[in-house]
């Protein structure tokens, strides 16, 4: 945290109390904010599969309406892109994409809450599932 931030937490401490500065070191991460459309600082399934909805046809560029492992970028490994492709095909339909991001989601929220929040995303299934919406 840098020192204008500080003196500045510290001002507003001052004026509205103590307890304004946990809602100040929970701000949302990055990906939270850009895909958080209910604004309740996580993300469900149907936000997560917006997102890879949105960074699918992002991906396929050649109009194909699949993703192989070039397109793909390395958001998904060669085993666990056997687990996304299961036809065996070497490619990724929209419907499988879709299906493999819900396990990761899933895979991402233990706590099983139906949202995956800055915590679990902080896991590693939580930033398997970051590579796969943004």
């Amino acid at each position: 945290m840098n020192r204008t931030m500080l003196i500045s937490i510290t001002t507003l401490s001052v004026f509205f109390g103590a307890d304004v500065l946990p809602a100040l070191a929970k701000e949302p991460s990055s990906v939270v904010s850009a895909l958080d459309s209910d604004n309740d600082q996580t993300l469900d399934l149907a936000e997560v599969k917006k997102a890879a909805n949105d960074l699918f046809t992002t991906l396929e560029k050649d109009g194909d309406e699949t993703l192989d492992a070039k397109e793909l970028k390395g958001r998904i490994d060669k085993k666990s892109l056997k687990v996304a492709d299961p036809d065996s095909d070497k490619t990724v339909s929209r419907d499988e994409f879709q299906n493999y991001v819900e396990k990761i989601f899933k895979d991402a929220d233990p706590d099983n809450d139906g949202t995956v929040d800055e915590n679990e995303l902080s896991t590693k299934q939580g930033k398997s599932l970051q590579r796969l919406i943004q």
